[in-house]
């Protein structure tokens, strides 16, 4: 049986971007280049249609089409999450059961939230899970992330993990993200099978030290994080550490500065894509914002600034 010691997922699952030409439209033949370098760069499996996916500035239509050609294309060669997040357990649900249907690993959702004010008591979010859970056959992760705005107690995930069938991977996102982690491991048991760092991986190693078997991160440079969970995985603490050490500046910036144009602008610049840019209304990236992610990036030299030349 799965649980937290034999997970049927694990290790880097990084968000895939949202590719678009520079009128806003979608650039499927981008898409499909960035698919191939991402599972290049040495990915356990992909995330699509997330936050870092832009997948708050697409249209229902436009998601069938990105999932239909991610999951065609990618065709097994790793698993794929697919984000189905909506405020209706009706939506979500069926968002969920079209994804397993066209080959999702598993289905990624935040809580039921709507803008700034509009949130749900537990009773509710339990309600709402079930029925998601109760749609399809494939597991379900809760991602507990600060646009939420939803609080979520270690004891009502791990209660969650124990009822609702599917509901057993958990990406934190919120602060302290360690400290829940912790908490839910020892709350939920094996009902825990996935317990999971996100957020760019700027608390990575203080979550695998918690107890994280898997991490979301940006999608740019896998190929610099998988060894450092792997050192850490394989009981080599040091090497995780220098590694990490490495790697923080890059990864900081992407958290803390760049965000999710992070990855489309090293894409870019490596080849690996044709256009960076988000969708309207969303800026774009500040000139010396991309100079300083580029100028840090080059001295890492990672795959991604090669993969396309």
């Amino acid at each position: 049986m799965p649980g937290i010691s034999r997970p049927r997922y694990s290790g880097i699952f990084p968000v895939v971007p949202t590719t678009f030409h520079e009128d806003g439209t979608l650039d499927l033949a981008s898409q499909k280049r960035c698919l191939d370098f991402m599972i290049d760069s040495g990915v356990d499996g992909l995330c699509i249609l997330a936050n870092f996916s832009e997948q708050f500035l697409l249209a229902d239509d436009e998601r069938e089409v990105l999932t239909r050609t991610a999951l065609e294309h990618v065709a097994g060669r790793v698993p794929v999450i697919v984000t189905t997040t909506h405020t209706s357990s009706r939506v979500c649900a069926e968002r969920s059961r079209r994804a397993q249907d066209m080959g999702a690993a598993m289905v990624m959702v935040m809580p039921p939230y709507h803008g700034a004010t509009f949130r749900f008591g537990e009773p509710q979010i339990q309600g709402f899970f079930q029925a998601v859970s109760d749609a399809i056959a494939i597991p379900v992760m809760v991602q507990d992330a600060p646009a939420a705005g939803t609080p979520l107690s270690p004891a009502f995930l791990a209660r969650m993990a124990r009822e609702i069938e599917q509901v057993c991977y958990f990406k934190m996102e919120t602060a302290g993200a360690a400290g829940k982690l912790r908490e839910l491991i020892a709350l939920g048991g094996d009902a825990i099978e996935g317990p999971w760092d996100g957020e760019e991986a700027i608390t990575l190693l203080a979550d695998l030290e918690a107890g994280a078997t898997g991490s979301m991160t940006g999608g740019g440079f896998a190929d610099g994080i998988r060894p450092i969970i792997e050192a850490h995985r394989n009981g080599d603490p040091d090497t995780a550490f220098a590694l990490y050490q490495r790697w923080l500046p890059l990864i900081n910036h992407e958290n803390r500065q760049a965000g999710f144009l992070a990855a489309k602008a090293l894409m870019k610049a490596g080849g690996v894509i044709a256009c960076d840019a988000p969708r309207a209304p969303w800026p774009p990236m500040h000139p010396e914002v991309r100079r300083q992610l580029l100028d840090i990036a080059r001295r890492l030299d990672p795959l991604v600034l090669r993969w396309g030349r």
